[in-house]
């Protein structure tokens, strides 16, 4: 039996949605950066489920994108933009894994980050399929 590689999904997003010329000037990572309080312009990817299809060789993972922005107007256009890009990701190799599909499971709404009161947060879930090496 060969060993599975699984690629770190988060790092995955972050690098393919950093790489995108239409999300330059936003923050992309797994983690707020110093400072954060909710007005600037970033896109926090967190993984939040997902399994293993042993049957299809692939792993399903859900990854959460929390966007946000100064106001709701500039968050939203920053959560489509990260949509449409993150849904471009079919196809991507990372470390020899390979995207084989994106798909939305649930599309940016508003919801409000009760931790930041200045915050204007949109939160989409997307699931992928990924063939690890």
């Amino acid at each position: 039996m060969s060993t599975l590689a699984f690629p770190d999904v988060e790092r995955l997003v972050v690098d393919h949605l950093r790489n995108r010329p239409e999300l330059t000037g936003v923050v992309v990572d797994n983690r707020p950066p110093a400072g954060f309080d909710g007005t600037q312009q970033a896109v926090l990817v967190s993984r939040v489920g997902g399994a293993w299809v042993d049957d299809l060789h692939l792993d399903r993972p859900l990854v959460d994108l929390e966007v946000y922005g100064p106001d709701k107007t500039t968050a939203h256009t920053v959560a489509l933009t990260a949509r449409a890009a993150l849904l471009d990701a079919t196809g991507t190799v990372y470390g020899g894994a390979s995207v084989t599909e994106v798909a939305e499971a649930d599309g940016p709404r508003w919801l409000p980050d009760y931790n930041r009161p200045d915050a204007n947060r949109y939160l989409s879930t997307v699931q992928l399929s990924i063939r690890p090496a």
